[in-house]
């Protein structure tokens, strides 16, 4: 099986890092330091994510296929 590796440049790191922050504190009333924080992003890209990519892709598919079926109705008739 391909391992997707899916890399998040530095500023999209930063505001997700503060956001998974201001959802602790928010959620649970608890402080996530920075660290902790760039961690459990990681856990999330790289255990969660594939999981999410590949759901986004199987829909993708299937979206498609079905576009796919409706340009076949656009056939003309034949005589």
């Amino acid at each position: 099986m391909l391992k997707l590796e899916i890399e998040l440049n530095k500023e999209t790191r930063i505001i997700l890092i503060e956001n998974l922050k201001r959802y602790y504190w928010n959620e649970r009333n608890e402080e996530l330091g920075n660290l902790a924080a760039d961690l459990l992003l990681d856990f999330i890209v790289n255990d969660i994510g594939p999981h999410i990519y590949n759901k986004a892709v199987e829909d993708s598919y299937a979206y498609m296929n079905e576009r796919t079926e409706d340009l076949l109705g656009l056939q003309k008739r034949l005589r």
